[in-house]
């Protein structure tokens, strides 16, 4: 559920909006689409309520074809939701609720066993129980399948969190997500993770990244919003792509488009560094059109875009 603001908003205060929109979301579902845009078979595995915003999901993955074979719907339960400030800037602040997301459970990740064990990647993102992401990252691992993390929202660093790092072959944090990471892992997960909106510097980013890296991640891929992206590997020297020039409508959804772009492209056989690149262009048209599919690309729009 999507409002556009001039500004963030201060404690206690209440303004109009100029638009509002409600909109199929969810990192997990925008990532299958991103994916799918992109050309890669895609298969869901989630649970959602019987409600109105339940039905309106199993209408989009219908229409982009992706299997919902693994997509339960739990009877009297609530969808997950998401309440989005979108400001004049197109940055954007997000709430979300669980909801039936909540429910999802290791013993559906085992449902989908076959489905993990013929996929070519897996991806994840904390919007699910990390529990769920393990099972489903254990298998890939068992079955040679490629791991992809999307670790958002930030979560505290604790047991399941560090054996998920070190099952993940690609991590897709934000610049936020990447320093929180590192820092609640340092202190062993005494406190809270949290995103941080300040631009840190390229060298603390470097010293986070490397630090998650120590921890089994075999590559990190962090976002930095209008300056494009940053792969970081052991062994490497940083492979920094900068962002496009392009028109903002808002940024809602880019990093999920980002993770999802390159989850299909890994999954065609592109090599990571190529993949990382059509990624990164992909985000970029994302944030061209309203809402998070609205300027969602396909493969053939993320080429015309590199080749110019």
């Amino acid at each position: 559920m999507t409002s556009r603001v001039a500004r963030p908003l201060a404690v206690g205060e209440t303004v109009y909006s100029h638009g509002f929109a409600v909109t199929p979301g969810g990192k997990g579902s925008n990532a299958a689409v991103a994916a799918a845009r992109m050309g890669a078979a895609v298969s869901l595995v989630a649970r959602i309520g019987d409600d109105a915003f339940g039905q309106m999901a199993t209408a989009l993955w219908s229409d982009e074809g992706i299997d919902t074979a693994h997509v339960a719907r739990a009877a009297g339960e609530a969808s997950g939701v998401a309440q989005i400030l979108v400001y004049d800037s197109g940055d954007n602040s997000i709430a979300v609720s669980a909801g039936a997301n909540a429910g999802l459970d290791t013993a559906h990740a085992i449902a989908a066993q076959t489905s993990i064990a013929n996929a070519r990647v897996v991806l994840a993102s904390n919007e699910v129980p990390s529990a769920v992401a393990l099972a489903a990252f254990t298998m890939a691992r068992a079955y040679r399948v490629t791991t992809v993390l999307n670790p958002a929202p930030a979560a505290p660093f604790n047991a399941d969190l560090r054996q998920l790092l070190s099952l993940c072959d690609v991590l897709t944090p934000n610049e936020g997500e990447l320093l929180a990471l590192a820092a609640s892992a340092a202190s062993a997960g005494t406190q809270q993770a949290s995103s941080s909106i300040a631009a840190p510097h390229p060298d603390d980013l470097s010293k986070a990244a490397h630090s998650v890296l120590a921890m089994g991640v075999k590559a990190i891929i962090v976002t930095l919003g209008a300056n494009g992206c940053a792969l970081y590997r052991n062994g490497h020297p940083p492979l920094r792509m900068a962002g496009w020039p392009v028109t903002v409508v808002d940024t809602v959804g880019a990093g999920d488009t980002l993770t999802g772009a390159l989850a299909a492209c890994l999954a065609s056989g592109m090599p990571l560094d190529r993949a990382a690149v059509y990624a990164n262009a992909a985000a970029a048209l994302s944030v061209t059109g309203a809402g998070a599919l609205g300027g969602m690309p396909s493969f053939e729009q993320v080429e015309a875009m590199l080749l110019g």
